[in-house]
C-alpha cells in the first residue's frame, strides 16, 4: 500500500492505492518517473502507466515500502515548524518566532515568520513557546559493544539500539572511536536518508596498535577495507601502568593513513604527547591534556591546524563517581532509560570500596580538575572545542552522559552559548560534517525541541518534548 495525493485534491486530501512496478518495489524518483533499478514505469494496480504529471502531482511518501534489505523507505513532501524561538548553532542571536521548512530531510529556510514563506501544502507543526537547537554531536563515543556493564555484543542489533537510545536524548550523530565492525559501517552506509529517525553514525573500526610498522600498516588496511571514517590511535601510559605507543609508530600511523586519505584521531593524556602528536599531523584530539595547563605552544599548535579539542570531562568522572551513589541515580531523566539490574550493580558495597581504593579512580579527580581549567583557558583563547563524551563503554551512559557533559562545560566557565556550539557547528566542523551542525539551508534537520531555554540554564537541554531527524520525529521507547 502507498498514500498518494490524487491529482484533483485542490485541499490535498489523501487516497490509498495499491502502487506496484514491474518488479514488485518501489526504489527511486527521477523526477520525471518512479523507476525501479531497471528504469521500468510504475503502474496503477488495474489502471494505466502514470504519467508525467501525474507522477509530478505525487506530495506524499510512499511508506512500508523499500528498494530492498537495509535501504530505508523515501520520504518525501515538506514540514514546516513554528512559533519557537530557534538556536541555530552558528553563534548568531536567537530568532524569536522562528519557522523551519524541511523538505525531503534537509532545511530549506530557517529564519523568522516574516522572511519564511510557509508553501500551503507543507504539514505545519506548532512549536509555539518552544525551543529549537540543533542536535547534539558527539565527537568521540562508542556504539554497539556493550549489554548492560558486559562487552562482547556487537551486533547491527545493538548498534541500532544504542543509535536510538542517543537519539532520544537529543544526540543526533555519534562518532564512534573504536570497536566497530562490519554491521554498524553498514548501518552508517545508508543513513543518507530522508526517513531517518535514529542517530547518525561515524566509525573508526579496531583501535590502531602495535610495535612495528607492518603491523599498524596492517590495522589500518583492515579499517579502510571496511571505510572507516577515522583511524584510531592510544598515545598514554594509563598513569604509568602500561606502554605507550611511540612517536615512531604513531608517525607512521599517521603518514600511511594519510596516504589513504583517512584522518588519525588520537587519544592522549599528556600535554608533550599532544604538541607531539599535532606537530605530527595528527586530526582530532580525542581527549583533554590533564597532567598540566595547556601552554601557549599548544594553543598555537591547535588553531593553526585548526585541530578540534575533545574534552570528555564525563569520561573522568566515570572512573571514580560509583565509589559511591551519584546524584543522577535519583535523577529522573537518568531513570527512564536506565537497567535497574546496571543500577543494583553499580550500587554494590564491593564495587563501591573497590573503587575507593583504586590509585586510578583518586588520581583521576584530580586529572579532572585540569582538565575543566584546559578547557576553559583553550576556550578564551578561541581553539575549536569539539563536544565529546567517550560514552558507550560500561557505565558511561549514552546519551545522559552527554547532557553531564553540557553541564561540565558550564562548570569550567563557558557560556551556554560557546556551550551550545561545541556541541553543534564546531564538533560537526571538527569531523568534516558540512551537512550537520547548525540550522541552516541546505543542511539535514537534525534538531531537539525543547520545553526550556538552553541559553539561560544549560541544564534546560534536559526539558526535550521531542527530537527530529532528517525531520522525522524520533520515535518514544518502546514499552517491554
Amino acid at each position: 500500500m502507498g498514500v498518494v495525493y490524487n491529482a484533483e485534491d485542490t485541499k490535498l486530501e489523501r487516497t490509498v492505492r495499491n502502487i506496484e512496478t514491474q518488479e514488485g518495489n518501489l526504489c527511486a524518483f527521477d523526477g520525471s518517473f518512479m523507476v525501479n533499478p531497471d528504469k521500468k514505469p510504475f503502474h496503477f494496480v488495474g489502471g494505466d502507466m502514470l504519467n508525467r504529471l501525474q507522477v509530478a502531482l505525487i506530495l506524499a511518501a510512499f511508506t512500508m515500502i523499500s528498494c530492498g534489505a537495509g535501504t530505508p523507505p523515501l520520504a518525501t513532501g515538506s514540514k514546516v515548524f513554528v512559533g519557537a524561538q530557534i538556536i541555530d548553532g552558528t553563534g548568531a542571536s536567537p530568532i524569536d518566532n522562528g519557522v523551519i521548512l524541511v523538505r525531503e530531510g534537509k532545511i530549506v529556510a530557517a529564519g523568522s515568520a516574516a522572511d519564511v514563506q510557509i508553501p500551503k501544502e507543507a504539514e505545519r507543526i506548532d512549536v509555539r513557546g518552544k525551543f529549537i537547537m540543533p542536535g547534539l554531536i558527539n565527537a568521540h563515543g562508542h556504539v554497539g559493544d556493550v549489554v548492560g556493564l558486559e562487552g562482547g555484543h556487537y551486533s547491527k542489533e545493538n548498534v541500532d539500539r544504542q543509535l536510538r537510545l542517543y537519539a532520544r536524548y537529543g544526540v543526533t550523530t555519534v562518532n564512534s572511536l573504536g570497536g566497530d565492525q562490519a554491521s554498524g559501517a553498514n548501518l552508517r552506509a545508508v543513513q543518507a536518508s530522508p526517513a531517518l529517525d535514529r542517530a547518525r553514525l561515524l566509525v573508526a573500526g579496531e583501535v590502531v596498535s602495535g610495535e612495528t610498522e607492518e603491523a599498524v600498516r596492517a590495522a589500518i588496511d583492515r579499517n579502510a577495507d571496511l571505510k572507516v571514517d577515522y583511524i584510531k590511535i592510544r598515545v598514554d601510559d594509563n598513569l604509568g601502568t602500561s606502554k605507550k605507543m611511540t612517536p615512531e609508530i604513531y608517525r607512521t600511523v599517521i603518514e600511511y593513513a594519510h596516504q589513504k586519505h583517512l584522518k588519525v584521531a588520537a587519544h592522549l593524556f599528556y600535554l608533550d604527547d599532544a604538541k607531539s602528536l599535532l606537530k605530527s599531523g595528527v586530526d582530532f584530539a580525542a581527549h583533554s591534556v590533564r597532567d598540566q595547563e595547556v601552554d601557549d605552544e599548544l594553543i598555537g599548535l591547535l588553531k593553526e591546524k585548526d585541530i578540534g579539542y575533545c574534552p570528555t570531562l564525563v569520561r573522568e568522572v566515570s572512573v571514580f563517581v560509583y565509589e559511591s551513589e551519584p546524584d543522577f541515580f535519583n535523577d529522573p531523566f537518568f531513570l527512564k532509560e536506565a537497567d535497574p539490574e546496571v543500577i543494583k550493580q553499580l550500587k554494590s558495597p564491593d564495587r563501591q570500596q573497590g573503587i575507593r581504593n583504586s590509585i586510578t579512580a583518586q588520581k583521576t579527580k584530580k586529572a579532572l580538575e585540569v582538565a575543566l581549567a584546559n578547557l576553559k583557558k583553550l576556550a578564551d583563547a578561541g581553539v575549536k572545542i569539539a563536544f565529546g563524551t567517550d560514552s558507550g563503554p560500561p557505565a558511561r551512559f549514552q546519551g545522559y552522559f552527554e547532557h553531564l557533559e553540557l553541564e561540565l562545560m558550564a562548570k569550567a566557565g563557558l557560556t551556554p552559548m560557546q556551550i551550545i556550539i561545541a556541541a553543534t557547528r564546531d564538533a560537526a566542523s571538527s569531523l568534516g560534517l558540512s551537512h550537520l551542525g547548525t540550522l541552516e539551508p541546505g543542511k539535514w534537520a537534525d534538531f531537539i525541541v525543547l520545553g526550556a531555554n538552553p541559553l539561560e540554564d544549560i541544564k534546560n537541554s534536559r526539558s526535550i518534548e521531542s527530537v527530529w531527524i532528517a525531520g522525522n520525529r524520533v520515535p518514544e521507547k518502546e514499552q517491554s
